[in-house]
């Protein structure tokens, strides 16, 4: 039996991991960082690191150790009616709610807004999206060679005319990165800001939800054993982590050095378009505009067939997989027109309730045979993180959301007893007293079980 891959097939497999994680959107977020944490940006990017490559890859990990087989069988440790619920809500949101609707507004942002004249901004968007998920739609309930092909030939064109445009912009800098001056959190906590911003990726939440496929891709090759499985996938994940690491630096980067040309964008597509409007200029601009476009379409197609064939193993007795992948389409259309900005708003609370539960579930199934994957340790400890998780989500909602909702009262007075509320980690103590509880009720009731 094998115990490791060859070098051509830890190749294949890093390529794969790269393809699944690295998406267009995954642009956005740290061009605007990298505008907001000025001269801090160095340590604001180790922190969002952590989040946005090591978190995805620990999460591929964790499926294989735990033997589990797939998102469901890994997060009902907890029980069956848990996993049905955290299931349904990771999907959810790396699909129709928020990660698929940022595709099509993240396309027309960095593309067709910069060149579309102005005042139409929403009807524009309107029809935009309409043909992207009409598009969408047609690849969906016909998948095949052609999902294959726009990968193999667009991921190489994407990172080419990336490429192009952070060498050209680090090159010819609008500012040195010393005298940008950091803004709001990055100025006072850089490091933690990064951290969390590296939820807006959602890789982490991917890597649980697509790893099984990691797994499996590296069992077929001949690797069976749960630590040789998870071993190969980390040696492998080497490769696609320095990858994306050296890619969110450079952008990073540029957004900061983009704080001499303009101000600070609203958002990230905003910067990235700004950034290569100044730098490419006609021709390059439509170029890279159309490959993002494609790029986030491929994702569009992935996320949508993946989140269809789910919702269909979950729910046997519902609908069909061509019903789910129409409803699916349909929502991300109308969540879609909400705009990038709105979408980033309300992503950010659900965000900062699901990586909890994500990270809790993760750190669980990696040490998990020091327990014997115990159901009272996940339950115990998922149960209180997700206590915190309600916390940070009520926090982070939206400011009109909060006062409509009377919810100040509460997250203040909570907030004054709960240890690290302030800083976005109000779910830590909970989950390391849930974890202490479900250890002592494991080994306790071992030792009952061998007196």
């Amino acid at each position: 039996m094998k115990k490791k891959l060859s070098f051509r097939e830890y190749v294949t497999v890093a390529s794969m991991l790269f393809g699944m994680f690295f998406g267009a959107g995954n642009l956005i977020f740290p061009v605007s960082m990298g505008q907001q944490a000025g001269s801090q940006v160095w340590i604001t990017t180790l922190g969002f690191l952590i989040t946005g490559v090591g978190l995805p890859l620990l999460g591929v990990a964790a499926l294989g150790i735990s033997q589990s087989n797939g998102l469901f069988d890994l997060s009902s440790k907890a029980g069956r009616p848990y996993g049905m619920f955290f299931t349904c809500a990771l999907y959810l949101t790396i699909g129709p709610f928020f990660a698929i609707p940022r595709c099509a507004t993240t396309s027309y942002t960095v593309g067709l807004e910069q060149i579309l004249p102005e005042g139409h901004a929403k009807l524009f968007l309107l029809l935009f999206s309409a043909a992207f998920f009409a598009v969408t739609l047609f690849f969906s309930l016909r998948p095949g060679k052609i999902l294959t092909w726009i990968g193999k030939v667009l991921n190489p064109c994407f990172l080419l005319f990336l490429g192009i445009l952070l060498v050209v912009a680090l090159v010819s800098p609008g500012a040195s990165i010393s005298s940008v001056e950091p803004m709001g959190n990055y100025a006072t906590q850089p490091f933690l800001t990064g951290f969390l911003e590296g939820y807006n990726t959602m890789d982490a939440l991917a890597g649980l939800a697509f790893g099984i496929i990691v797994v499996q891709v590296i069992q077929g090759l001949g690797v069976k054993e749960p630590k040789d499985v998870a071993g190969s996938t980390v040696r492998s994940g080497i490769f696609s982590c320095l990858l994306m690491a050296v890619i969110y630096l450079a952008v990073a980067i540029v957004g900061t050095q983009s704080r001499g040309l303009f101000p600070a964008a609203e958002n990230g597509g905003i910067a990235l378009a700004q950034i290569a409007q100044h730098y490419l200029r006609g021709v390059g601009l439509l170029v890279l505009a159309a490959t993002v476009t494609l790029a986030c379409l491929k994702t569009s197609v992935a996320l949508i067939t993946s989140c269809s064939e789910t919702f269909v193993g979950l729910f046997p007795k519902g609908p069909s997989y061509r019903v789910w992948a129409i409803v699916f389409c349909l929502m991300s259309f109308v969540f879609a027109n909400l705009g990038l900005s709105t979408i980033i708003s309300y992503a950010v609370p659900v965000l900062m309730f699901l990586y909890p539960l994500a990270i809790a579930l993760i750190l669980l199934a990696l040490f998990g045979k020091f327990f014997g994957h115990s159901r009272e340790v996940y339950v115990s400890t998922l149960v209180l993180t997700l206590v915190g998780a309600v916390y940070d989500l009520l926090r982070n909602l939206p400011e009109n959301l909060r006062a409509l909702l009377h919810l100040d009262g509460l997250i203040e007075a909570v907030g004054n007893v709960l240890p690290l509320s302030g800083i976005g980690f109000g779910w830590v103590c909970p989950a390391i007293i849930g974890l202490a509880i479900g250890l002592i009720l494991h080994f306790s009731r071992r030792k009952k079980a061998t007196a």
